[in-house]
């Protein structure tokens, strides 16, 4: 078939998708009848669908079909923070703070300007972090359950650096990571980055499919899992401890790593046991105070096993050389006076409150979340297309995340990720009683 005629045909369908003539959400011809229709190869029908996915225009379901896309809605929603307007409602991205936090930090920077090393602040500091402060945040990781001598703790820039960093380190590209099929956005983006090869594992209410796990792992070398076990982002499940023992011993048959992110596990108030205390040879802990105190303060923690240390502090020196000092020194403060201990309290009970409103609000359409979480899924019902749904809700002024974002591999269900911890609560209510409104109507 000469190029002239394909690209005629994906032209076709980009003009009529852009004009409207082909609106959100209509099913496009099967593969097989568009090349019966248009008399080229199945082959090339699917090229032709390939490309229009590849420019956004289209997007294949699995058992469903071909659809055309929302392209009114901003690139990459769920996660391009520059996709929420000012004047928009937040149900996008979680940074919970407090009343009260704004005094906390003027007092904490005046007791910082006033302390008698502030020299100190000006020069660069191990790329680890200074012993002393390691100490602080090693006492506050036992707390967690997860035990480990001050030289095993290394200060990052945020969680999310100190995922950058554990890539950087353990892992090579083309490695394959297991992961869960829903998962967090941010460790998507470093695995494209650096090329990793996610190989997605199904999700339940209660964790990931672990059968499907021993299944993967005797086709395929995997090098490490991703995981979440404490409130799960998206889908706000604890992993029971019978479930992380068999995980434990999954990784320890087939020598891969477990890398285990913790962001919102300190909503929880009583946990299972931490995968970097059951397997403290193989699990690299990764966690950070921006849920627990704030966005802005990017101090994060990875503990490691003893062996990993000197790959991981090159990885940091690469990337920030070390974690600013006045932050970290905040951070230990907070620690160390008890800020954090009633911040967390706090935001629990927070939590916990802005819960009870989501259930209120959308209860009678089976919301999945943990009870003290900042965060719910919404599953859709079949006829309802998520973008359709993000779309008018934008229309609203009020943002929130589809299941793109958080989908690893093929399958994309149509359901909605929201934020429950970054607006008031009388404007979450209101916007909630909308998300209602929109979901029904749809």
């Amino acid at each position: 078939m000469p190029i002239a005629r394909y690209k005629r045909l994906v032209d076709k369908f980009s003009a009529e998708i852009r004009s409207g003539q082909l609106p959100p959400g209509t099913r496009l011809p099967t593969h097989r009848k568009l090349a019966a229709k248009e008399k080229i190869a199945l082959v090339t029908a699917s090229r032709v669908y390939a490309e229009l996915e590849e420019m956004g225009l289209a997007i294949g379901e699995a058992g469903r079909g071909t659809f055309v896309r929302e392209i009114a809605l901003p690139a990459g929603l769920g996660m391009d923070q520059q996709a929420i307007a000012a004047d928009m409602v937040d149900l996008n991205f979680n940074y919970p703070t407090l009343q009260g936090q704004t005094e906390l930090l003027r007092v904490a920077l005046r007791q910082l300007a006033n302390a008698g090393d502030l020299d100190a602040f000006l020069r660069c500091h191990p790329h680890g972090g200074r012993l002393h402060e390691r100490a602080v945040f090693a006492n506050y990781l036992a707390l967690s359950g997860v035990v480990v001598a001050p030289e095993q703790v290394l200060v990052v820039n945020g969680a999310q650096h100190g995922l950058a960093v554990v890539v950087m380190a353990l892992l090579q590209p083309g490695d394959v990571v297991a992961i869960d099929a829903l998962t967090y956005p941010g460790f998507k983006a470093l695995a494209d980055q650096c090329r990793l090869d996610l190989a997605a594992l199904p999700v339940s209410s209660l964790g990931p499919d672990l059968d499907e796990l021993e299944r993967l792992c005797k086709k395929r070398p995997v090098r490490a899992l991703y995981s979440m076990p404490t409130i799960h982002n998206p889908l706000g499940w604890v992993q029971d401890i019978e479930s992380r023992t068999r995980l434990v011993g999954l990784a320890r048959k087939y020598d891969f790593i477990l890398i285990e992110d913790a962001p919102y596990a300190f909503l929880e108030s009583d946990p299972p046991a931490p995968l970097a205390a059951l397997a403290p040879e193989r699990c690299v802990h990764i966690t950070a105070l921006s849920k627990s105190v704030a966005a802005g303060l990017r101090v994060g923690l990875v503990a490691s096993p003893e062996n990993w240390i000197p790959r991981l502090e090159r990885a940091i020196r690469a990337t920030i050389w070390n974690t600013p000092a006045a932050m970290t020194a905040l951070a230990c403060a907070w620690l160390t006076d008890g800020t954090v201990d009633r911040l967390v309290a706090e935001k629990r009970e927070d939590a916990r409150i802005r819960q009870s409103l989501a259930a209120e609000a959308l209860g009678d359409l089976n919301p999945v979340s943990h009870p003290a979480s900042y965060f719910l899924w919404l599953p859709l019902a079949e006829d309802v297309r998520a973008e359709s749904v993000a779309m008018s809700l934008l229309e609203r002024r009020i943002s929130v995340s589809t299941a793109e974002p958080f989908s690893v591999g093929q399958h994309v269900p149509h359901a909605l990720r929201i934020a429950l911890g970054s607006v008031d609560l009388a404007t979450l209510k209101h916007a909630l009683s909308i998300v209602r409104e929109v979901v029904k109507f749809a």
